[in-house]
């Protein structure tokens, strides 16, 4: 086996994806759309790589796949979630329903069928976790005003991709007979209700189960895990992507959650850049002709929608257009679950189309949407200059402005105690997305 013209064109790719990241970070751009140009210049279509060994990169992408939506469950916070679940729903749901039932209906209007008018809702409807997160501590927001309620959103977010995601695995099926339906959404919906109810209440148990000194036997369990249960969710009809998830939500409740999170980010990392890659060997420039008036119009109805969602959370929280604008700017960014959605799509036999139109509308959207958080306090302060003093630009209390580890633990942490003058407002609820302090174990 000669596997050395691979490996140095394999690492020529990755060299290439660290200057393209490096020069797209002068301009704010996140790492997603750097992977899926190089992934798109060593595509088969383009030629401008020898790259011929695909299928083997195919299978290092699941696994990007898998780290990416554990990831997503180890850091969720059932906690929070449940003490503030009242509040999180109202903002969050108007959030979602607004953007998927708008994606569907736009869908349906530019002549796809309703299953991929459904994924279209998705993709349109869904913000990315990954990009949200990286862009507040970037911009230095952790501690706005509306930082709060913009993760609030993004915890409801991740619930209902959990239950899209078992949802859409039963549509995509093709499956028509109505028992055969029913039997399959049962199925699914009990193995989530399961999980969760072992994310909740069975923390404790979990930790003991994975109790061990050994920091490489360690890593073996918690990645052998997320393969197992990526599998069962498989297996059973929910997909690949949310068993991970589930299983990251269960062993993000126990005690060893930092500890696994040490070595998880790290691989997720290395990962995903393989799953990210592969989507854009997948693409071909030449297919995005046959897209793209029907991108760019979903570009304008994402912005469009994600302004008039802005400010209708904003309302409910009692906040300005100022924070406004910043939060539309923020959870306007689409990414990896878009891309998640497009494999599945591809995968169950619908529309090729839906491919490049994924990457084109990923591509535009992972472009546009930082530059726009980017500039989205100038927006503020020009139309709503009155708030120059105290609106989104405010610091709810940053002593440690240029510490993003503490800012983030200080704006998910709540405004009780800390300064803030509007700690206590009608419908702003506690900063979701961080555990209360669990009795801890050491981490060995």
């Amino acid at each position: 086996m000669h596997l050395g013209d691979d490996l140095i064109t394999l690492g020529l790719l990755f060299v290439l994806a660290y200057v393209l990241g490096r020069l797209g970070k002068l301009i704010g751009l996140p790492a997603i759309p750097v992977y899926m140009v190089v992934g798109l210049l060593a595509s088969p279509n383009t030629d401008v790589f020898p790259l011929d060994f695909t299928a083997d990169i195919e299978m290092i992408a699941v696994f990007g796949l898998i780290l990416l939506l554990f990831s997503l469950g180890l850091e969720f916070d059932l906690d929070d979630f449940f003490s503030s679940a009242r509040t999180l729903l109202i903002s969050g749901g108007s959030y979602i329903l607004l953007n998927m039932g708008v994606g569907f209906v736009f869908g349906m209007l530019v002549g796809w069928g309703p299953r991929e008018a459904l994924v279209i809702a998705g993709m349109i409807g869904t913000s990315s976790s990954a990009i949200i997160t990286k862009l507040l501590i970037e911009l230095r927001r952790l501690a706005n005003r509306e930082t709060p309620m913009i993760l609030g959103v993004t915890v409801v977010g991740d619930v209902f991709i959990a239950v899209y995601l078992a949802i859409v695995s039963v549509v995509l099926s093709g499956e028509t007979e109505i028992w055969p339906i029913v039997v399959q959404l049962t199925v699914s919906f009990l193995f989530l209700v399961a999980m969760f109810t072992v994310a909740r209440w069975g923390g404790r148990v979990v930790s003991q189960l994975m109790r061990t000194k050994d920091d490489e036997l360690f890593t073996i369990l918690f990645f052998g895990l997320a393969l197992l249960f990526a599998g069962i969710g498989e297996i059973i009809g929910v997909t690949d992507a949310i068993g991970a998830f589930l299983i990251g939500l269960v062993l993000g409740a126990s005690r060893h959650r930092t500890r696994i999170e040490r070595v998880a980010v790290p691989l997720r990392d290395v990962f995903a850049a393989f799953f990210f890659l592969n989507f854009g060997l997948a693409l071909d420039v030449e297919e995005f002709g046959s897209v793209a008036e029907i991108v760019l119009l979903a570009v304008l109805v994402t912005f469009a929608l994600n302004v008039l969602a802005g400010i209708l959370v904003a309302r409910l929280h009692g906040m300005g257009r100022a924070e406004a604008v910043n939060a539309a700017a923020i959870l306007v960014n689409r990414g990896e679950f878009t891309l998640i959605l497009a494999t599945l799509s591809v995968g169950a036999g619908l529309d090729p189309r839906l491919q490049p139109f994924a990457g084109l509308y990923v591509l535009l959207m992972a472009v546009l949407g930082p530059l726009f958080a980017s500039n989205s306090e100038r927006i503020g302060v020009a139309i709503a200059p009155r708030n120059r003093r105290g609106s989104a630009g405010t610091r709810r209390n940053a002593p440690r402005e240029n510490d993003p580890i503490a800012l983030m633990e200080e704006s998910l942490r709540g405004d009780a105690g800390n300064g803030n003058p509007h700690a206590g407002d009608v419908g702003e609820p506690p900063h979701p997305g961080t555990r209360p302090e669990r009795e801890r174990e050491p981490d060995y």
